[in-house]
């Protein structure tokens, strides 16, 4: 067990309350018509009026303070002109740093009326990550995590990327141990009270592959099919866990 660590779950818990914070506010407008590089404003003023920084932004050089991937954008994807069209999928991924603890969470969002598999697909996606987070206790491997993902989302037949995955965090945006979203029961270091990590299933209609385009981040399906994530940011408790990332609404 990592010892005292209810100060840093009430540190990191206020910058996880500024992340999904913003996240509501995208939900607030996001709707066809609208251009990604606005859903980018929206979440830099929110964190810096909430006496936050985005941490994406500049963060090995990536321009923008927030990710908008959008159907087959896996994850990564560069606000800009791009504009919303109904039917679209779109994940915004947001990641506040505050008093220099980092709050991590990201949602997809449906645009208008999306079609019958893209609905099934988010609604998939968020269960996965629900159901992962739902067995988080003491002692459980790292491996219990990418099975109960892997197996919910083949069962309804699509497919866990591989090429990303969680990731501890903190002090650092990214830290050990990663997540990963698939695997095996039984396998993996085990998880000890005190540990914060994201948990954050990247899942795709088709084939699992992925590519990353010339900007050197946007990362997107090798088949063109579409993608969602969900994620959330949680710390393991000695009875269970906390997710850091909960939206208010």
């Amino acid at each position: 067990m990592i010892e005292n660590y209810k100060e840093s779950f009430e540190k990191i818990r206020s910058a996880g309350i500024i992340a999904a914070g913003a996240l509501d506010e995208v939900s607030k407008i996001i709707r066809p018509g609208l251009r990604t590089e606005e859903i980018d404003k929206i979440c830099y003023e929110y964190i810096k009026d909430h006496r936050a920084y985005s941490a994406p932004l500049f963060y090995r050089g990536f321009p923008k303070s927030c990710c908008t991937s959008t159907n087959h954008v896996v994850c990564h994807g560069i606000p800009s002109n791009k504009i919303l069209k109904e039917g679209d999928i779109i994940n915004v991924d947001v990641t506040a740093i505050k008093d220099n603890w980092h709050g991590d969470t990201s949602r997809t969002f449906e645009i208008g009326e999306v079609s019958v598999k893209a609905k099934k697909l988010v609604k998939t996606t968020y269960e996965a990550l629900m159901k992962a987070i739902e067995i988080i206790k003491e002692d459980i491997h790292l491996g219990d995590i990418g099975a109960t993902i892997q197996n919910h989302v083949e069962t309804e037949g699509f497919s866990v990327v591989q090429d990303f995955c969680g990731h501890g965090i903190g002090q650092s945006f990214h830290e050990e141990p990663n997540i990963l979203h698939y695997g095996k029961k039984g396998t993996g270091q085990k998880i000890k009270a005190g540990m914060i990590f994201t948990i954050e299933p990247m899942i795709n209609i088709g084939n699992y592959e992925t590519k990353t385009l010339n900007d050197g981040w946007t990362a997107v399906t090798k088949d063109k099919s579409l993608s969602a994530q969900f994620e959330h940011t949680i710390g393991v408790t000695k009875d269970g866990y906390e997710i850091f990332t909960l939206s208010k609404k």
